[in-house]
């Protein structure tokens, strides 16, 4: 029979209560330590938040830069203004380059992230030898100031840009972050001429796009009965929206992270986190306000109203705004990670703006996207790896991208290897090919429903009806109730500002951290990374991750069942006016009769034009649709036209 007792081996090797006990202490100094570098760090960012609200035009861009245009000083002002940025030590400009142009989103945070880095928008464009422009704002809009005045505003910026280089080889190629894409779509649609590519990075241009189960966060305007809470938000900040406000909804998105990875991490990692951390909060924390006509808009007609796709909005001088009559070239960014634009979003309004490949090419349009795998919202703006892949070689590449003939594209992108054909034709280390793609391939994507669009259709009604009754019942009294004393305090109250208040030097309890801060770094005592309750720490941090993700998913749930039951209901949408006809709930201006017509018209001319040309014409087009029939284009054979082009000085 085997002897089950411990061998006398065994036991002389299992720690002694002394070792385990000292494990302990040293683990509670190390965790008493952390926690006084943790809490010093977080009053380093109030610091670091104050001194950045202090200054006129707070901002984060890296690079040096000097002022071109003030908004400000324009017939209908706006907090906006144009910075021209200045290369690096050792980058070299090209002159002739088109120069480019980064838009940053004013959705609550301040301006700056498309310069954040070294390896970001503006500095893989200058690498790539283009003149870079920034366009910017301030923390508070002008009295009055609206969406079209922006529009205007940023029409008069890219006019100056222009000016400035009348030798470049094209018009300025324009990157809109995230919101601000939707903004220079609007301009373009409405001033073509201003335009050369634009790259759309994360920006939602269909809103009620999504899939059940994946994209939650388009329901939270119908679950909160529509726009009408903007209005009373922005009545309570006596005519401002606070953009606290947008920065607590996406840090809502991902709870775990906000209640606790992001401190954890810091906590945890103490000794090296506190610079990225800081560097980071620099921006996250710079919020900035919108006025309350701003705000409305953008949930009135974009957010709940989702107007924009289908040529529903129209300027206050009459011009419908038409994402056709956009003549440059489009990359459209993405990423399945994103679960603030995901792919639906930013590639929807295609589907809904055109119903046959022949309509993207009549009307002469040229659209790229690009989905990444896996990074999250902030990472196609922020990522290192994002600006050096997918960033660098849209810049490299975009001279191809501008002549593209028109239709669909997606840009596909492979690593270099040393088995690479022509690997000296490449100037990264990816390669991109521009592979032709139909609209039944976006509508895989995308997945549109008839009955989930007549859903989103009924909330835009009840929202309209809600913000008329708020308007007229409530809206006096909170207007008269509302100062710039109680928006002060709202703000300071607000949990994406409160920490900043809490943990500044203004707290008397906060003036004593410094002081053990500086003690604790001279007698840090790290516990050894073997300490197994180091390993308990980690269990229980990820034992709180998975019940907030399991909170989140619940939550997201129960928000979309919710969502689906009231707006499903038929007696609701009969209510609203949507069961009265069975046609579709918003125009597609690619069924209407004149579009239909104006298809089949620009066909016949562009066949009518297939005689015209000689010798050359005839290549070039049997070269491109020979290559479009095959696996797309690839930025190799771009590459050699381009070193003929130098050679012979330029080709006509």
């Amino acid at each position: 029979m085997a002897n089950s007792s411990p061998s006398l081996s065994t036991l002389s090797t299992q720690p002694t209560l002394p070792a385990v006990a000292q494990q302990a202490v040293d683990y509670w100094i190390d965790g008493w330590q952390r926690t006084i570098l943790f809490w010093d760090v977080l009053r380093q960012r109030s610091d670091q938040y104050y001194a950045q609200k202090a200054k006129a035009v707070p901002h984060v861009l890296r690079f040096e830069h000097e002022l071109v245009l003030d908004g400000r000083t324009l017939e209908r002002p706006v907090n906006y203004g144009l910075v021209r940025v200045k290369p690096p030590e050792g980058v070299v400009i090209n002159p002739k380059k088109r120069p480019f142009v980064v838009v940053d989103p004013r959705a609550g945070h301040g301006p700056g992230i498309g310069g954040f880095k070294a390896d970001s928008e503006l500095g893989v464009a200058m690498r790539a030898g283009h003149p870079c422009y920034f366009v910017g704002f301030s923390p508070n809009p002008m009295p009055g100031q609206t969406i079209e005045d922006i529009l205007r505003a940023e029409a008069v910026f890219l006019e100056k840009v222009i000016e400035l280089h009348p030798q470049a080889d094209g018009k300025p190629c324009v990157i809109g972050n995230c919101q601000a894409g939707w903004a220079v779509m609007m301009l373009a649609a409405t001033r073509p001429e201003l335009f050369g590519p634009l790259i759309i990075p994360g920006s939602p241009l269909s809103y009620w796009a999504g899939v059940e189960g994946k994209n939650p966060m388009r329901y939270s305007g119908g679950v909160l009965g529509g726009s009408w809470l903007t209005a009373l938000t922005s009545d309570l900040g006596a005519g401002r929206f606070d953009g606290a406000y947008l920065v607590e909804n996406f840090e809502n998105q991902n709870p775990a992270n906000t209640l606790w990875t992001k401190n954890y991490d810091l906590w945890s990692k103490v000794d090296t986190e506190g610079p990225r951390f800081l560097e980071f909060e620099k921006w996250w924390g710079g919020h900035v306000n919108l006025n309350a006509e701003e705000m409305q808009w953008i949930v009135d007609q974009l957010f709940v109203g989702n107007r924009l796709a289908t040529a529903e909005i129209v300027t206050s001088d009459g011009v419908r705004i038409d994402l056709r009559n956009i003549r440059s070239p489009i990359l459209c960014f993405c990423s399945k990670g994103d679960n603030i634009t995901p792919p639906q979003q930013a590639l929807g309004w295609i589907v809904d703006l055109y119903q046959k490949d022949d309509d993207i090419r009549a009307c002469a349009q040229t659209i790229v996207y690009a989905i990444h795998e896996s990074i999250g919202h902030l990472g196609i703006f922020v990522s290192g790896g994002v600006a050096k892949k997918e960033h660098q070689e849209f810049s490299s590449n975009i001279d191809l991208i501008d002549v593209l003939p028109p239709g669909l594209y997606e840009a596909v992108m492979t690593p270099k290897t040393a088995d690479t054909a022509h690997a000296d034709l490449v100037s990264g280390d990816w390669i991109v090919h521009f592979e032709p793609r139909t609209l039944d391939d976006l509508r895989a994507i995308v997945q549109p429903d008839p009955e989930n669009e007549r859903r989103f259709a009924a909330a835009r009604r009840v929202s309209e009806i809600n913000l008329g009754l708020y308007r007229t019942l409530f809206q006096p009294f909170v207007q008269a109730f509302a100062s710039t004393q109680t928006a002060e305090w709202l703000h300071k109250l607000n949990p994406s500002e409160l920490p900043f208040e809490l943990f500044s030097d203004r707290n008397p309890l906060m003036r004593q951290i410094a002081q053990l801060a500086e003690q604790v770094r001279q007698q840090r005592q790290p516990t050894a990374p073997d300490n197994p309750l180091l390993q308990v720490q980690a269990m229980i941090s990820d034992g709180i991750i998975a019940a907030l993700d399991g909170y989140r998913d619940l939550r997201d749930r129960s928000m979309e069942q919710i969502f689906l039951a009231i707006y499903s209901a038929p007696l609701l949408q009969a209510l609203v006016g949507l069961r009265a006809s069975d046609e579709p709930p918003r125009r597609h201006p690619g069924l209407e009769p004149e579009q239909i017509a104006f298809v089949q018209q620009r066909i016949a001319e562009l066949k009518a034009r297939l005689a015209e040309g000689g010798l050359r014409e005839a290549t070039i087009r049997g070269l491109v649709y020979i290559g479009l029939a095959g696996p797309g284009v690839d930025e190799r054979a771009f590459e050699v036209l381009r070193q003929m082009r130098a050679e012979q000085g330029g080709l006509t």
